[in-house]
């Protein structure tokens, strides 16, 4: 049975990468997370290899990556976490204290802090406060708290390679300054190590390094918006036009890594699997062989769906074990999608030799499938992030890796292989005429794109890019360009718009939105600029989505007044309006309401408290705008005639509407409620109806006649609030897409 097997090759291939935590180039990182798995995970990784005669792996290495190791173990650079942790105790400040509790318990509480007995109880004691009391941990406490977090990030392996860092573990706690300095120490001597053990091993011929582009953008994106489907454009531009970024940025990353590691690469991992043709052809233009991507994207593209049994063993596996040629010769494969979910979330729940004998056992079922297959030569992708899972495993998933090397390594008909050897060995590759564009995740973009902060914060990207090409065309010798793109290319990475947005939470959303906007803002600075002002205002802040829409028809009250016992608004839509980007002072509402009955559409204003305590006594105007068009009627739109009081021109606003209802206040009173109506030419033209009824207390209510706003039976309004003053416009509520309603 054995000898009638065919051979079956093993690619493992470990994606390591994180994203820029710097303000600066010579700042300090706002994040730990590249020095933490640089002593947990990138050297012991591949030194891992010297256990094994025969086994193989492939490494992708993200150049900015590579750059924040340069910096901590050669340029000293620190993080937040490291620069606290070798700071004299008595030196902190509450603020310092109260970062190092909701910041350094960052660990796998099974694998990384219940283990250490100090840790856990500082742990507990942590977890019992409802809010942060920093006077209820000694200097002690905090000191042992510093040193605990940064020793549990090693990966076991170097306790057995350093007598120091075992003694530290072995303490336990009353660790001192000197000891978190000698910890830190260790870190950075790990540190160093790192690019020469790669260079050693690719030397060897035991790995091979490829690269992504350099600040790991989605080049698909980049490349061509409108070739992405796009369910909810409101708020995208257009079109980027960042090809020649997406270039720069691809061949910029192949000549660091053969710098630093002494071999160009031949292949490269597109950011996130995400691929498309044009995406393809710029590979091949700069000299790339081969890229990857996940087997729903081949699926796509060959049309041909995967089917899996109950117990996730594929039924023809063939078309995923092979290795294809796109119509520009550029060459390419697909991964086995569901062995990387079993590496990263399946398997550390298990005992880790069983849960690797698993994975030889399912390697073996999807090799005894190809006795039918015509072919000689397959491949088996196994394609993953190589730093972010371990942790979750006991002894950091060392277990795990040395049991399935060993039983690959011991059975005669498989073997692991470097991506380029077997691809130039292999003398037929199955033709690719067309790639469907798309991600690893549901075989689109939408974790990065189409999703209305995500949207806005590709069109600030668009906007200052647009600002930096029109200097560098005014300016093409000014010496801080290079400085100023350098930003530029940060600001296009995927983490950015990987954590804007719905779904993903990092429960540090606010610092990734921080350094975004900070690295915008260092272009302006570089290039000696000032930075428009709606770069200083966190994003979120400009993203007002109703917390409700109308549940059914309502037939309300119409006093002007919030009364408890009124449940005649239960039904309608609501949208809140954040603080953010206006003063308290000239925020005119808190709350927006808005419902309908067969006849009427309603609003319910909840007026700023501000102004209904302030507005008897002053002179100032408050203006609300509600601007509507009939969504199957596009003849006679008009755009809004607001002036813009900032720079911050959002896509909305270039939207044109039928109808414009002006609302406004001085002195306590309601002054002016009126329509005025759109007209051919762009123009605005004064229509009063009578009917409209609006009312005043502390709240506006109001009910406007469908027929006034040109809305008929089974038609849909679209439309969108703006807070104003004398014409000028504030906030756009929602400021990224336009509310809906159905008349029935």
């Amino acid at each position: 049975m054995m000898s009638q097997t065919k051979k079956l090759s093993i690619a493992f291939y470990w994606h390591m990468h994180q994203p820029v935590y710097q303000l600066s180039p010579d700042g300090d990182y706002l994040m730990a997370w590249g020095r933490l798995h640089a002593v947990k995970d990138y050297l012991d990784m591949i030194t891992i290899l010297d256990d094994f005669k025969n086994i193989k792996v492939n490494v992708n290495l993200v150049p900015v990556l590579l750059d924040s190791l340069i910096d901590y173990g050669e340029n000293g650079c620190h993080d937040l976490h490291s620069r606290l942790t070798i700071t004299p105790v008595e030196e902190l400040n509450n603020d310092d204290k109260e970062f190092i509790l909701n910041n350094f318990f960052d660990a796998n509480y099974k694998t990384m802090i219940y283990p250490y007995p100090q840790y856990n109880k500082l742990f507990q004691k942590r977890q019992g406060m409802v809010e942060v009391d920093v006077s209820q941990f000694s200097d002690q406490e905090y000191s042992d708290l510093m040193a605990l977090f940064n020793l549990v990030w090693f990966d076991p392996s170097y306790k057995y390679e350093y007598p120091e860092l075992r003694k530290l573990l072995k303490k336990g706690k009353n660790y001192t300054l000197k000891d978190r300095q000698k910890i830190i120490e260790l870190q950075r001597e790990i540190i160093r190590k790192i690019i020469p053990a790669y260079r050693k091993y690719v030397e060897e011929g035991k790995v091979e390094v490829t690269t992504s582009p350099y600040y790991h953008p989605i080049l698909p994106i980049l490349l061509d918006i409108k070739s992405i489907k796009i369910a909810n454009p409101e708020g995208l531009p257009s079109d980027l036009k960042m090809g020649l970024d997406a270039k720069m940025q691809t061949v910029a990353a192949l000549d660091r890594v053969e710098e630093l590691i002494g071999k160009r690469p031949r292949g490269v991992w597109p950011s996130e699997h995400c691929v498309s043709g044009k995406e393809l052809d710029l590979f091949k233009e700069v000299g790339i062989d081969w890229s990857i991507s996940d087997e729903g994207i081949l699926s796509d593209s060959i049309n041909f769906e995967f089917v899996r049994d109950f117990k996730g063993y594929m039924e023809d596996p063939y078309h995923l074990l092979k290795s294809y040629e796109y119509k520009n010769g550029l060459k390419m494969i697909f991964r086995n999608s569901m062995i990387p979910n079993l590496i990263g979330f399946e398997y550390p729940n298990f005992d880790s030799q069983s849960a690797a004998k698993d994975l030889y056992e399912r390697i073996k079922v999807l090799q005894s499938k190809l006795l039918a297959s015509p072919d000689e030569n397959h491949l088996l992708t196994i394609a993953m992030d190589g730093e972010n899972c371990w942790e979750n495993y006991p002894e950091d998933g060392i277990i795990f890796l040395k049991t399935l090397y060993k039983l690959i390594d011991d059975d005669e008909s498989l073997e692991t292989v470097l991506i380029s050897d077997y691809l130039d060995r292999e003398k037929y590759h199955k033709s690719l005429n067309k790639i469907k564009a798309g991600s690893w995740i549901n075989r689109n973009f939408k974790l990065w794109i189409d999703e209305p902060t995500k949207n806005l914060a590709w069109q600030y990207l668009k906007n200052v890019r647009d600002d930096f090409c029109k200097f560098v065309k005014e300016n093409p010798i000014n010496p801080n360009i290079e400085l100023a793109r350098r930003e530029l290319f940060i600001c296009e990475g995927s983490d950015w718009f990987w954590w804007y947005g719905e779904p993903n939470d990092s429960g540090r959303d606010n610092i990734f939105d921080y350094l975004y906007r900070e690295h915008l803002k260092n272009i302006y600075i570089y290039l000696g600029l000032d930075y428009p002002e709606y770069l200083d205002i966190p994003l979120s802040s400009f993203i007002t989505k109703p917390s409700r829409y109308p549940r059914g028809e309502i037939n309300p009250v119409l006093d002007g007044h919030d009364f408890k016992e009124d449940n005649s608004w239960l039904n309608a839509g609501c949208i809140d309006i954040p603080d953010g980007p206006v003063l308290k002072e000239n925020k005119f509402f808190d709350r927006i309401c808005f419902g309908y009955d067969k006849d009427n559409f309603y609003l319910r204003f909840y007026v700023n408290e501000y102004v209904l305590e302030n507005s008897l006594t002053t002179d100032k105007t408050y203006q609300m705008y509600l601007y509507t068009r009939n969504s199957s009627k596009k003849h006679s739109l008009s755009p809004i005639r607001l002036i813009n009081k900032t720079e911050n021109i959002l896509p909305i606003t270039k939207q044109r509407f039928h109808n414009e209802l002006q609302l406004s206040v001085n002195g306590g009173e309601l002054r002016l409620v009126r329509i005025i109506k759109s007209i051919p030419g762009n123009l605005w033209v004064l229509e009063n109806p009578k009917d409209i009824t609006a009312v005043f207390g502390d709240v506006i209510d109001v009910k406007i006649p469908f027929v006034n706003l040109d809305i008929g039976h089974e038609e849909n309004m679209e439309f969108v609030f703006v807070n104003a003053a004398i014409g000028v416009n504030d906030v756009f509520i929602p400021n990224e897409m336009l509310l809906n309603v159905r008349r029935d």
